[in-house]
């Protein structure tokens, strides 16, 4: 009789043992799709508050809540991907698009308009990016396009980015680096690009 309650005790225990790996296991896939996923709903609600405002002239709120607007679509004809940014609002936006930095001019603006997002959502295929790329920049002003110059490696605090220079208009898409890493670190890839053609 001792022997059966051990053996049964075993087998619960294992049978446990296999369920929690289980359980963790589903969790950790769970958190890994949750930001991606968050990434893409965010876009198809940010669209609709970029139609609204290009229609009304108004800034939109994706959702009633959001502390931020879309600002411009930012489009990559080579690489076929298209992504809205947003107005600078918090570090938490970059959860939804890339992010038009406060401290930077309008796009088309002398100087350079700087644009970040995180390198496992919205900036990922920068590294399909090649020089002489387009990125065609949309805003409620109109369609600019430049064309990708160079990219680089620089450490956060000195990257040289200055968006008030003077210089000829620019864009500069700013991600962490390396790529594919998963923890962050103290490095950035910047994508740089000069204005080309304006449309009306």
């Amino acid at each position: 009789m001792k022997r059966m309650v051990l053996q049964s005790f075993r087998v619960s225990t294992r049978t446990l043992s296999a369920l929690a790996i289980i359980v963790a296991g589903a969790l950790i896939a769970a958190q890994a799709l949750y930001i991606p996923a968050k990434a893409q709903v965010a876009q198809v609600l940010m669209s609709g508050a970029w139609e609204r405002q290009l229609s009304t002239g108004d800034p939109a709120r994706p959702w009633p809540w959001a502390d931020f607007t879309p600002t411009a679509r930012l489009v990559f004809p080579e690489q076929n991907r298209d992504v809205l940014a947003l107005t600078d609002a918090a570090g938490e936006s970059l959860a939804f698009g890339p992010t038009l930095m406060a401290a930077s001019v309008q796009p088309g603006a002398r100087g350079v308009a700087v644009f970040a997002a995180h390198r496992d959502t919205h900036f990922a295929f920068l590294r399909d990016v090649r020089v002489g790329d387009a990125v065609r920049v949309e805003t409620a002003d109109g369609a600019r396009t430049f064309h990708v110059t160079h990219a680089e490696v620089v450490r956060w605090d000195q990257s040289g980015i200055a968006p008030h220079d003077g210089g000829p208009p620019r864009i500069a898409l700013v991600t962490c680096w390396p790529l594919k890493a998963k923890t962050p670190g103290p490095m950035r890839y910047v994508v740089w690009a000069e204005l080309g053609d304006v449309e009306a």
